[in-house]
């Protein structure tokens, strides 16, 4: 073996240190980068050199830099995510309906229908006097004017969650569009180049935020590129192409549906437990909060049709037959609230009698009574508006639940992630006088073959 091939030796273990070393400084350099993936120099021996019958070894190679990663926990974090984000979601377009309905005792819309059925009680005492009959009006229309307030409040709230939608597709389709580009960018790349390991991060980073927002899986490809569906197969990125989602307006409900390549997913992802941030304001939107707008307008035709047909078997002030006291409210009880509407404004056309005399107020005691009767869905108008806050309470809590146990455990799988691909400081500052005795030996090696060289060279005459 020549010296020049001992110097060719010392030389790519150089070169190889050196590498090494460079490696090393990035890792220290991201230490509290975050998303960064530690990553490793991988060196090789050269091809060995074979003179005779023996093999000489012609050095150390620099193969590639390998992020450290493990890929099953990071598929973890990403379902935890869209877990998370979908309870977070929810929360987050629920919690105003909430507050419409957190109501101190005797207040909101519950206070107003006590305070309307308290009037018809004081009617009962004085069946004649005006401004007694005028309180129930006023006590009546106050209740009507909170159905009416409380009905816009939650299609304001429902046009709210639609809205988020729409800016969740938006995020989506931009995520998507940066992932694809760095999937052009690494299938460009050599293999095994440090810059995609870097790259690769980036993605994973943006995929992370992607799962935020919508469900999602990934599948990586030979080259090293990533593909993404979503709910129902449908794709958001295939190699470096984008797939963007679209959105249409449901003719039937006012608000935008979500497709995926002419597929309407806006179901699947409101029905979907890790919906991410799309599936849970579409789940308020198109489930918990319509619910609630059902149970408002079954509680106020209830209300209405029950008023109105007792009123109807009374007499007026006059001794006329009764007639409507509320506006009856649209067939299918759908907007009830929303319309829900006095139909009287005389007092005087109370329907407090029940045998026609001026006096009598067995019409006006059947009328206060109607609050302990089931004329809503079976149940008293008191039982039924607290069950309807009940169960939105409960969707809420169970929500809240939900978020806080996976924001425990996602942060338990990122600390195991960062065990794994996290950088230690103390085991990089170990590689680098590792790497730099290596450096200085082959250096000295290399020292020592030009020594004897120049020995050579100057023994020839």
């Amino acid at each position: 073996m020549s010296l020049s091939s001992g110097l060719a030796i010392a030389l790519s273990a150089l070169q190889a240190s050196q590498g090494a070393e460079a490696v090393t400084a990035n890792n220290v350099a991201n230490a509290n980068t975050p998303g960064y993936s530690r990553q490793v120099a991988e060196l090789a021996p050269m091809p060995p050199e074979t003179i005779g019958n023996v093999q000489y070894g012609t050095g150390v190679e620099l193969t590639g830099v390998r992020s450290i990663t493990d890929t099953l926990i990071t598929n973890q974090i990403q379902q935890q995510q869209q877990q998370n984000g979908q309870a977070t979601a929810f929360q987050s377009a629920m919690q105003p309906v909430q507050q419409m309905f957190a109501e101190t005792q005797g207040s909101g819309l519950e206070g107003d229908i006590g305070n309307f059925f308290n009037s018809l009680q004081q009617l009962e005492t004085q069946p004649t006097d005006t401004p007694t009959r005028q309180a129930v009006l006023n006590a009546a229309q106050t209740m009507a004017s909170g159905f009416n307030q409380t009905a816009a409040q939650l299609a304001s709230q429902r046009t709210n969650a639609d809205q988020q939608v729409l800016q969740a597709v938006a995020q989506v389709n931009s995520l998507s569009q940066q992932i694809a580009g760095i999937n052009s960018e690494i299938g460009g790349l050599p293999p095994n180049s440090s810059g995609a390991g870097q790259l690769s991060d980036q993605r994973t980073q943006l995929i992370s935020q992607l799962s935020q927002l919508v469900q999602v899986q990934s599948v990586t490809t030979n080259s090293g590129m990533v593909n993404l569906t979503t709910v129902g197969g449908g794709a958001l990125v295939v190699g470096n192409q984008s797939e963007a989602l679209t959105t249409q307006v449901n003719a039937a409900t006012g608000m935008h549906d979500v497709y995926a390549q002419g597929a309407d997913i806006t179901a699947a992802l409101g029905a979907s437990a890790s919906g991410g941030e799309m599936g849970g304001y579409i789940q308020a939107r198109d489930q918990a909060i319509p619910q609630m707008q059902s149970q408002l307008d079954t509680l106020a035709a209830g209300l209405a049709n029950a008023v109105n047909t007792q009123n109807q078997a009374g007499y007026t002030l006059s001794g006329a037959a009764g007639g409507n006291f509320f506006n009856p409210p649209p067939a299918g009880v759908t907007g009830a609230a929303a319309a829900f509407s006095l139909a009287i404004s005389n007092p005087a056309n109370i329907a407090a009698s029940s045998d026609g005399s001026a006096g009598s107020n067995g019409n006006a005691v059947t009328l206060a009574n109607l609050r302990s009767q089931p004329i809503v869905a079976g149940q008293t108008p008191d039982a039924y508006y607290a069950n309807a806050v009940s169960q939105l309470g409960t969707q809420i809590q169970n929500a809240s639940v939900q978020q806080q146990a996976g924001a425990q455990l996602l942060a338990g799988l990122q600390n195991q992630l960062g065990s794994v691909s996290g950088v230690s400081l103390n085991e990089e500052a170990a590689n680098l006088m590792q790497y730099q005795q290596a450096y200085d030996a082959a250096a000295k090696v290399a020292s020592t073959i030009d020594a004897m060289m120049q020995s050579a060279m100057q023994m020839v005459p």
